[in-house]
């Protein structure tokens, strides 16, 4: 039979239940405790839950979350590479460990009544043990009593079979992956599912996660309890299901593809030059209609998420000039996926013309952005002649403030003998990279879990409800539109991103700050509630409806003066919180202002 991603996501629903376990709904793609920039993985939204909290739905678990990675962007173009993407995933919140998780996975990767994998076509790798986590025997010895054969189950160093969130810090241990035999020949007599040749594809991945590393530079420690946590990429099981030499074969691109080889004239086809072109256009205008159709918007600009957005959108109309059809019809594409899409994502039905206009509007500034780069470019070679080079950092520099991409940069130098220097483009590139990856990685200190002292965590929670006292305060100032786009707040400061269509005034600003100062000064009593999301509206609560916390939410209210949902933590009274102060009141992207404030 042929497999799509809605009877993968059918069957996957199925299984979990019958295991007794409770669905989730997806989270959003923007990370409601902002330790990332996006949602890279299903388990972000459940790291309170993995540490001990109890989660309103109890402790078996699954969902169907779409996840963004922005370290894949640059490989897009091949095969198998996305940036957006969905991950199946099932947890054990401190029920089943090891014998429960691998069982039920062979079950269901080689049942006849799921996915009915032929044994033969599955390998598996567990982890080797270290100087302070021993082998994982368990898991090997349980994978040989499903019936995988010792001389395909490998034992593999920390770096293939550990899993731990970005930055190292969280909960954390070794894992299983699955690997399946696509049938290509072995490429010598050590191939196995860790190398890169292309005859094994890792489909699933077990982690069994019973250690913590509590903040930087802190030794591993035990949980209260184990876990476990497992992802499936769909797009990866489904080509493989159906035989795909690529996961642009799946079903969801289909459409996308076909209008692709109409505005160009050319046949998708990754054995000719245009084929990654293909791609970058299908993952790109994909990821941006989910950035743009999500719970929480992402709106292109020009720092964090939007910045992500606006050089992805970027990117494809730059792929739509190499395959020489008017950018302007990548419209299109972005309503080929919104119609796909939005009988599983209700969200899409009503923003649908938003994001068909924000694709547009976008493509529209960069074609104006590539008129000034044409022009930047022409008074930094007037005065070259042949035989010169543009340096690095100035080619890079067409690059980041015009969008102008390198190789347009090296066609429009060559036709003056110019010449460009690639590798010094390509070292400030990684020092843009770099910094980049800094900037998110500094995105950890936003949580309660990552703070390093009792004294951190008290502020970090004086922070969050003073958030809550400003949302509040906004909404009655600016008024009801106001809506949170995205908030960071560590020890020292809040920022917080809100939807405005302009700029706010000083009196505006110390409007803001006295309602706030003055709700501090009656010492609100802090309340939380569990309710259902249903209940949680009813009840005037504000906030993201997306059941990031499962069927029930928690709702803190504030006097008489803020409910809104919220995963917490925070203080007790309002006044613990100190005197509140705007530091500034800036732009963050189209129609979305930003505020940073402390307390003193």
């Amino acid at each position: 039979m042929q497999y799509t991603s809605k009877i993968l996501m059918r069957k996957w629903r199925e299984f979990w239940t019958s295991k007794d376990h409770k669905e989730i709904k997806g989270a959003s793609l923007i990370p409601a405790d902002n330790t990332v920039l996006f949602t890279t993985a299903g388990m972000q939204p459940l790291i309170p839950y993995l540490l001990g909290q109890p989660h309103p739905l109890g402790k078996r678990l699954f969902d169907i979350q779409p996840c963004l990675r922005t370290n894949d962007i640059d490989e897009v173009g091949d095969n198998r590479h996305h940036t957006m993407f969905f991950m199946l995933g099932n947890w054990s919140i401190g029920d089943y460990f090891k014998k429960e998780a691998i069982t039920w996975s062979y079950e269901y990767l080689t049942d006849p009544k799921w996915l009915n994998i032929d044994p033969a076509k599955l390998a598996v790798t567990v982890f080797e043990g270290d100087d302070t986590v021993p082998r994982d025997t368990t898991s090997a010895e349980l994978w040989e009593k499903c019936g995988i054969p010792k001389e395909r189950i490998y034992f593999c160093p920390r770096s293939d079979n550990w899993w731990e969130i970005g930055g190292g810090i969280g909960p954390c241990g070794p894992d299983t992956e699955i690997f399946y035999d696509t049938g290509k020949p072995a490429c010598s007599d050590t191939c196995g599912p860790q190398c890169d040749c292309g005859k094994w594809v890792e489909i699933w991945n077990n982690v069994f996660m019973e250690f913590n590393v509590p903040h930087a530079g802190a030794q591993l420690e035990k949980l209260p309890q184990q876990n476990v946590d497992t992802g499936m990429g769909l797009e990866r099981i489904e080509a493989v299901l159906n035989g795909y030499d690529s996961t642009f074969r799946n079903e969801c691109f289909k459409r996308p593809i076909e209008i692709l080889e109409t505005l160009s004239n050319k046949k998708f086809d990754f054995e000719n030059e245009f084929g990654k072109y293909f791609c970058i256009i299908s993952d790109h205008i994909r990821a941006s209609v989910f950035l743009l159709g999500d719970i929480q918007p992402t709106t292109p600009g020009n720092v964090g998420q939007g910045y992500i957005l606006r050089r992805l959108i970027r990117r494809a109309v730059n792929c739509a000039r190499k395959l020489e059809f008017d950018p302007k019809e990548l419209v299109k594409v972005a309503d080929a996926y919104v119609q796909y899409y939005k009988e599983d994502f209700e969200n899409f039905a009503t923003v649908e013309k938003f994001i068909l206009d924000e694709i547009a509007k976008e493509i529209e500034k960069f074609e104006k952005a590539i008129e000034g780069g044409i022009r930047e470019f022409n008074r930094i070679t007037e005065s070259m002649k042949s035989g010169d080079m543009i340096d690095g950092k100035t080619a890079f520099h067409l690059f980041d403030t015009f969008g102008f991409p390198l190789d347009l940069t090296v066609d429009l130098a060559l036709e003056r003998g110019i010449k460009v220097d690639k590798a010094g483009y390509d070292s400030a590139f990684s020092e843009h990279q770099q910094k980049s990856r800094d900037n998110s990685g500094a995105m950890f200190k936003g949580g309660v879990a990552e703070a390093h002292s009792e004294e951190e965590k008290l502020a970090l929670r004086r922070l969050h409800s003073a958030t809550h006292l400003m949302l509040a305060a906004l909404r009655r100032i600016v008024g009801d539109t106001v809506e949170q786009r995205g908030s960071n707040i560590t020890p020292e400061r809040l920022r917080f991103d809100f939807t405005c269509d302009h700029k706010l005034s000083k009196e505006e600003l110390t409007a803001v700050e006295n309602m706030v100062n003055e709700q501090i000064n009656r010492d609100l009593p802090i309340t939380c509630e569990e309710m259902t999301v249903d209940e949680a509206r009813a009840s005037g609560a504000i906030g993201i409806f997306d059941d990031k916390y499962g069927d029930k939410v928690k709702v803190y209210t504030m006097g008489d003066f803020s409910k809104e949902i919220c995963g917490g933590p925070h203080a007790e009274h309002t006044g613990e919180l100190g005197h509140f102060k705007i530091l500034k009141e800036e732009s963050s992207s189209s129609g979305v202002r930003r505020i940073k404030a402390v307390l003193e």
